[in-house]
């Protein structure tokens, strides 16, 4: 009469059928209330009104232990005890509830008006993880469900080992989990839970993946290769992985159909090569472990350089290869395989080390750079004298003596008299000019001479002149 919403009422009378044992009156009370939900994958576990009766009926149902406290159990809890007695020893005895009628009761009010993940988490509650793993595969619920419902729950109670061997029975093949186990992966990449997610990887036989976390474990928070010394046996694990995937791949080539869609794919030539740059990270750590350990300077940088890192960051490692050795000769032949193995610009690592150099005034070790370079037998022709400009560019102040050194090192006349003018040294640029052939000379004298005009050196200027 009054227009009130009559759901209150219903839900009130259906939980004193409940309370009072009479559950198929209570069923009937919350037919008129309860409503399924619109999306049964929503990530939440239905009504607030469900949820009371599921709440309801779980705690009627649990486990009766006889302990002195029983003797001063009120009379409702001893009536209570005696209703459920039999069906709680049965429970007792399997550490799950299927054959009770309050657990039945549960799964009718779930199925009816709950959502998936309601389902779900009510069996992981009573251990039943086979049952929430079955349910979500016959409703193919979405990877959130999976992740919220059974994943998350299962690696917190510290049962992933348990829901592993679950997933393997339900499909030995684990296809039908991919999906979800790709979905874990990410949930926890996100956390930054790596050695969960390694763990998981290595179940999957997911090996690519598995070895790109271990490059994480070998390069993440490291601040020395002293560090990465100790961290090395990662590197051996993510030559295993990759070792196992080729003969995984090599076996299946001679099958029609190649199974594990879900794992990672990779040609065997990037594989190969990943193994490659494997080694080579073993030797330039090996390497740089041992100049740090006899206490040679580092190099300083923000981030520790090595060659899983972008381009940038191997050339980094080269240099640093370099110079950090006893000598430019002890660390350069690694370096020079690290420049040709990823065809890396070998001129712009030349002479960012050489300009290193200057800053720390080795200028003899520039020279040695230069014969380095120019022995190993893939230097273009002008390539050491570019070294040598691209160092005078920057540095106008080497020593008189030194600076003559280099530029006397230099291949082409050109390039010295353009080293000369860079350094404001225009007699040394004069008397390199005058050997050149007359046209060129002529020219070059005359570029030197308007220079020491410009620049009102009057010596220089009529030195030329007369030449002219």
């Amino acid at each position: 009469k009054s227009g009130l919403d009559p759901g209150g009422a219903w839900h009130a009378w259906g939980m004193a059928c409940l309370k009072a044992g009479n559950l198929s009156s209570a069923r009937e009370k919350f037919n008129r209330c309860l409503k399924p939900p619109m999306d049964l994958n929503q990530l939440n576990h239905g009504s607030r009104l469900v949820q009371e009766v599921i709440q309801y009926l779980e705690s009627t149902v649990k486990p009766i232990l006889i302990a002195d406290d029983d003797y001063f159990a009120t009379l409702r809890e001893l009536e209570a005890t005696l209703r459920t007695r039999s069906l709680s020893l049965e429970m007792m005895c399997e550490g799950k509830i299927q054959h009770n009628s309050y657990y039945q009761e549960c799964l009718f009010y779930l199925h009816s008006y709950g959502t998936n993940l309601a389902i779900i988490s009510f069996y992981m509650r009573h251990d039943c993880m086979r049952e929430a793993l079955l349910h979500l595969l016959n409703k193919e619920s979405p990877s959130e469900v999976f992740i919220e419902g059974i994943f998350i729950p299962s690696y917190e109670s510290g049962k992933l080992h348990m829901l592993e061997n679950l997933l393997e029975t339900i499909d030995p093949g684990l296809e039908s989990w991919g999906v979800y186990l790709i979905a874990a992966c990410k949930y926890l990449q996100r956390k930054n839970y790596y050695h969960i997610l390694y763990e998981l990887q290595q179940f999957m036989k997911d090996h690519v993946r598995a070895a790109m976390t271990c490059i994480r474990f070998f390069t993440h928070g490291a601040k020395s290769y002293t560090e990465l010394g100790g961290k090395q046996t990662w590197l051996l694990k993510i030559k295993d992985h990759l070792k196992v995937y080729l003969q995984e791949v090599s076996r299946s080539s001679g099958r029609k159909k190649m199974a594990f869609t879900f794992r990672k794919k990779m040609s065997a030539t990037d594989v190969s090569r990943h193994i490659n740059t494997v080694d080579l990270q073993m030797e330039v750590t090996k390497f740089l472990h041992r100049c740090e350990s006899s206490g040679t300077p580092q190099m300083t940088g923000s981030s520790l350089p090595t060659l899983f890192g972008n381009n940038n960051m191997k050339m980094d490692v080269a240099c640093k290869v370099i110079l950090e050795g006893k000598n430019i000769e002890e660390g350069f032949g690694i370096a020079f395989r690290v420049l040709q193995d990823f065809q890396l610009e070998a001129t712009e690592v030349y002479s960012k080390v050489a300009k290193q150099l200057v800053k720390q005034q080795k200028y003899s070790e520039i020279r040695q750079l230069l014969k380095c370079v120019n022995e190993s037998g893939v230097a273009a022709k002008n390539d050491g004298d570019n070294i040598i400009l691209n160092c005078l560019n920057e540095f106008k102040n080497i020593p008189a003596e030194d600076l003559d050194n280099l530029i006397q090192d230099m291949d082409s006349d050109e390039n010295k008299i353009q080293a000369y003018v860079m350094c404001n040294k225009l007699r040394s640029a004069y008397l390199v000019s005058v050997r050149q052939e007359k046209t060129r000379a002529m020219q070059l004298v005359q570029h030197v001479r308007q220079l020491a005009e410009n620049s009102g050196d009057d010596v220089v200027k009529a030195i030329c002149a007369q030449w002219l």
